[in-house]
């Protein structure tokens, strides 16, 4: 069974709660966003599965999950990575902090770009039914033409400029894979 922080307005922690009994309320946590891109810029859409609870069969940013309690944002984006894509991301970069609010499903939203990976993702089934990179001009034609197959985080993000912005944080980033990883 997993768990998360619920937080008050200022994403203090105030409690523990299991993510299943979290969810049939509105109480405030914490989620990840994660893209990634590989060595030509490209960003990863990963087709969520058709089982998940917010959003199914929808195009979404690579990797999305809830922090789990006691677990830093940066390790939630990492282990989002490993579970949905199979990826050992090496080093993240933060993009933007939202704070939670009804738009964001009271969620205090964290966005990461990681990359470049030259490693083809593995997508996990159970989380993911399809996934391609795409580079900009691709983006913005699933966005023109098919945005009710995206999800929101995926259209705020895009609108934002965060997922194609310069990423020169990440550009010399080609660090080794951590042992043991997936």
């Amino acid at each position: 069974m997993e768990y998360l922080e619920i937080t008050d307005e200022r994403d203090r922690p105030l409690l523990v709660m299991p993510i299943a009994q979290a969810r049939r309320q509105t109480l405030r946590h914490r989620v990840v966003l994660v893209m990634l891109h590989d060595a030509e810029g490209r960003v990863y859409l990963q087709k969520r599965a058709a089982n998940k609870h917010r959003y199914p069969s929808r195009w979404d940013l690579s990797a999305t999950g809830h922090v789990q309690a006691g677990e830093s944002r940066e390790d939630a984006a990492l282990r989002e990575l490993r579970e949905e894509l199979g990826i050992a991301a090496g080093r993240l970069v933060r993009r933007a902090e939202i704070p939670a609010s009804e738009a964001t499903g009271f969620a205090h939203i964290t966005l990461f770009a990681a990359g470049p990976v030259g490693e083809a993702p593995r997508p996990n089934p159970d989380e993911v039914a399809d996934g391609m990179f795409v580079d900009a001009d691709e983006l913005n034609a699933l966005l023109e033409h098919f945005r009710d197959m995206l999800t929101p985080a995926l259209i705020w993000a895009t609108e934002r400029g965060d997922v194609f912005r310069d990423m020169p944080e990440l550009a010399h980033a080609r660090e080794p894979e951590m042992p043991g990883l997936p």
